[in-house]
């Protein structure tokens, strides 16, 4: 009867930590590479969004309802940012953003004299605005060349977040807490 009673109590816990807490998601995609790849499993942080908004920088997952899916993609503009992305040249608020995350991929493309975002600018004629709406924020993937994003899906409501990307924890080798910005 007492392993019945632990059993119980630890099913209960993991239902509880899962469902509120805290959850598994696993990479699908080249969208964030080179930080994240296929395959990757990350832990969410669920509770965070409940206490604060999303900032610049931060790697988070939301729910894309025209695509009956979740996309793990990086934060890159918050309500009032006026956000306009040149090539590999990302603007907020008029000025120019260093992406620590993405400075090797494009030094890397630099030297082979190609842009690293190959695609889609924004705005564009997908999203025209470039003003990030209030109770939305607007994510990018970072291989910008092959990344299904805000520039094509459009700004995604806060209601949607699931929460923040904060460890990766397989592959073992693999394991790290995610750096934000």
């Amino acid at each position: 009867m007492e392993w019945i009673k632990a059993l119980a109590i630890a099913a209960l816990l993991v239902l509880v930590i899962r469902s509120f807490l805290f959850s598994p998601f696993i990479v699908d995609g080249p969208s964030m590479k080179p930080n994240f790849h296929t395959g990757e499993r990350v832990i969410v942080n669920k509770i965070l969004y409940d206490i604060r908004g999303p900032k610049r920088g931060e790697v988070v997952v939301f729910h894309v309802p025209q695509e009956n899916r979740d996309f793990i993609k990086r934060v890159i503009g918050v309500p009032g940012d006026k956000v306009k992305l040149e090539g590999d040249d990302l603007y907020i608020n008029g000025e120019k953003v260093e992406e620590p995350y993405l400075k090797g991929a494009i030094e890397q493309a630099r030297k082979e004299n190609r842009l690293y975002n190959m695609t889609e600018n924004f705005p564009n004629s997908f999203v025209q605005s470039d003003v990030v709406p209030e109770g939305m924020f607007l994510a990018f993937g970072d291989n910008r060349s092959d990344s299904r994003d805000s520039r094509m899906i459009g700004y995604i409501s806060t209601k949607e977040l699931v929460g923040r990307a904060d460890v990766i924890f397989w592959p073992l080798k693999d394991m790290q807490i995610i750096k934000h910005g």
